[in-house]
Order: structure tokens, then sequence, then C-alpha cells
């Protein structure tokens, strides 16, 4: 195969797909994401029967366990894909719309329109599930997407990628619109993050290694997190029953996603009292603690932390822990350390909570909550195609409105420029 030709022809196809996209109605762009949803359960014996296969391969080629859980589709997992994309369907869209409109002291209106970005390449590891998030949210928003998937997926995103055509033809649409890249060649991915004449903005998801590639030799702006540094801070005027649930659903939920908690933040005022009990559940479920030395002195369980431990994201069973003066050394380690993905605090006090949301420099920031939370799905979006650290742009879960971009329209009844 010419891999040069072959993604040349992939982005020819996506333009045109592109053009009709923006100009789809809303109800023929739900039609298509209802009909996918029906397909996927329809289907559902053979989702899982190609997941199987594609998780056979990746044991003997010895992929880590934060990949196999990933990559791992259940009934359950195929149900919320479903569920995801007639959620999709039920939101407003925001194509065409129009606000912020005013009068100019010559007479004519000046407003703003949302409108699709045009080309998306999403290039992914493991996840099937992104195939349907990013189909979804590519079509409501009235884009054509250009989708590579993992090689160790390969199999359950083919079987996905004829349903989500399947859907496409339904409405009467290009199934071009959604185009799955066939090849596992790497070739491919170079071609498609320097394809500026076709693709508009490019969504790495997958490890640091891959992100880190795909931000440093794309000529295409790059919507991205490099990694998930997660911190839970438990304030000393923590509601310690709140503080239990939301550490051990925020690190043990998951070890492998983005989302989980990597790092224990604990005022000191009351760890001598709270942390050998959080330890306590930490080490039930397998965690391995490593902290400074306040930590370790009253957690005998507990290793010495370095330095490095505290900007590491593990996806493993393993989680740092510093015991810290209070609020203000908190937010100042977070700031530090952290990787601007989603931090929490447990704590009953209303000031400091308002000083935590303002002054903690992350995507997402949440009060008495767990980091679990910070998902396209659970803030609404139907789904989501990533999650962005950036601050130009789009920034936290990317949903429909992170696709659009804005345009200014001008209104006027024969008015010209004195």
């Amino acid at each position: 195969m010419n891999i040069q030709q072959y993604m040349q022809n992939i982005g020819v196809e996506a333009r045109k797909a592109s053009r009709l996209m923006a100009s789809a109605d809303t109800n023929q762009k739900n039609i298509a994401l209802n009909a996918i949803a029906a397909a996927i359960l329809r289907e559902k014996s053979t989702l899982l029967a190609a997941n199987k296969l594609d998780l056979e391969a990746a044991k003997a080629n010895g992929l880590e366990p934060a990949m196999l859980d990933r990559l791992t589709i259940t009934e359950k997992s195929i149900i919320n894909m479903a569920e995801g994309l007639n959620q999709i369907a039920s939101l407003a869209d925001p194509i065409g719309e129009m606000s912020n409109f005013k009068y100019r002291p010559s007479g004519i209106q000046i407003g703003q329109m949302r409108v699709p970005l045009g080309v998306i390449g999403i290039i992914y590891e493991a996840r099937p599930n992104v195939t349907v998030d990013a189909a979804g949210l590519c079509i409501k928003s009235g884009n054509a997407a250009i989708l590579r998937g993992g090689s160790e997926a390969i199999h359950c995103n083919q079987a996905l990628a004829k349903l989500v055509h399947e859907g496409l033809a339904a409405a009467d649409l290009p199934t071009t619109a959604v185009q799955i890249v066939e090849t596992t060649d790497r070739a491919a991915v170079g071609e498609l993050i320097t394809m500026k004449q076709y693709v508009d903005v490019i969504v790495p998801r997958g490890g640091k290694g891959l992100i880190e590639r795909i931000s440093n030799d794309a000529r295409i702006p790059v919507i991205k997190h490099l990694d998930g540094n997660c911190h839970v801070y438990v304030d000393d005027e923590a509601d310690f029953t709140k503080a239990l649930r939301i550490l051990e659903n925020s690190k043990t939920q998951r070890l492998g996603t983005c989302n989980t908690t990597e790092s224990l933040l604990i005022a000191r005022s009351v760890a001598a009292d709270m942390l050998p009990k959080l330890a306590a559940m930490l080490t039930s479920h397998g965690i391995e603690i490593r902290g400074c030395a306040e930590t370790c002195a009253l957690v005998s369980q507990a290793i010495p932390a370095t330095e490095e431990d505290y900007y590491t994201e593990y996806l493993a069973a393993i989680i740092s822990c510093k015991v810290v003066s209070g609020l203000d050394e908190a937010i100042a380690h977070i700031n530090e350390h952290s990787s601007q993905h989603t931090e929490a605090i447990v704590t009953e006090n209303y000031t400091k909570s308002r000083r935590f949301l303002r002054e903690v420099d992350s995507s997402s920031v949440m009060v008495n909550a767990s980091t679990r939370f910070a998902d396209g799905f659970e803030y609404g979006f139907g789904a989501e195609i990533g999650i962005s650290t950036d601050k130009l742009h789009a920034r936290g879960p990317v949903g429909l409105e992170g696709l659009t971009s804005l345009k200014y329209v001008v209104l006027g009844d024969g008015h010209v420029r004195a």
C-alpha cells in the first residue's frame, strides 16, 4: 500500500464530506445517531467477539494491564456507547446558533454564528468506545472525522465503523463523513498530522508518548492533554466520611483512566487522625502508598516518595501522599506538580472551597466530589472527544461546543461605510 496516496485519498473524501455535513439539518444528524445506537445494541455479540480477538492478541503481545483495561468492552459498556449516542442526539444542535448581536452606530448589526471546525483527525490507543464517541460528536457538530485507532483494537474498531456507516446511510448522509484508517502502519499517523490542506484539527488520545509525538510533529492545531496527574486535597475542615468515599472512588474505581487520582494531600492538623484510616482503605484495595516523611511516620505501610513521584501519572495501584500545612500549601503544591487535568478538595468550609475553585489552575476543579466525574458523559455532553488541558479554544472535556468555532455575521439593509 502507498500510505501517502491512501491518506491523501481519505483527506480528499473527508473534505468533501465536511461540506455536506456542515449543511446537514438537525433531524438528519439525529436520525444517523439513533440508527448507529440501535445498530450497536443489535450487534452486541458481534462487537464482543471482535473485542475478544483484540484482547487475545493484546495479551499475547504483553500489553500492560492499564491498556488491557482500556481495550476491554463489556455488555454494559456497549449499552453506554448506545446511550451516549442517544444523549448526543437529544442535545441542542449548536450549528447555526447566532448570539451576541448588537447595533453599531452605523446601523448595522454585528453578531456571531457557531459553525463546524471542518475535518477532525482523531488518533487514539486501545479504547474502542472512542470510535463511537468521536463519530457521534463529529456527526452532531457537523464535522467530518478521520479516525486512526490503535492496532490493538483493529477488529473492534472495524466492526464499529461498519455500524457507523450504516447509520449515516440511513440518514442519507455521506458515509465518508466518518472514515476509519484501516492500515496499522504508523506512517499513516505521520501523514494525517501533516495534511493541513484537508484536516483542520488533530485530537490525540492515548499515552504520554503518543501525545508528545503528535504535539511535536503535527503541522495542524492539536487539542490535547499529556497526562492526568490528578489530586485530592483533604482539608482540615473535611468531613471524614466524605473524604473516605471520595478518595476510594477517585483512586480505586479504575486505575487506568486519566481522571483517576494519583496524589493525596492532607492538612497536617487532621493527618494523625484521618490519614491512617484513609491509608488502610487504600491498602485494602492493593494500593501502594509513596509518602513524605510525615506520611511514613503515620502510615507504617508507606514507603518514602521521591520528588518525581509527585509529578507522576501512575495509571497503576500506586498513589503519592503529602502532608501539607493547609490550603495555601495544597494549592501551591497542586499548581506546581499537577498536569492541569482535575483536582478536588474535600472541605465543609465554603470560603476555602471558593478559593480552591478560583486559584487551582486546572481544566476541572471540584468540591466534595470524585475526580472520576471529569468526563464528557458525566458532564452531560453525551460523550467527549477528549480532554484538553490547553487554554486556547477548548479546555476540559471536549463536547459539541469544543468541536465548533464562531464566525462573525453582519446584518444590514443597504448600509455602506461612510
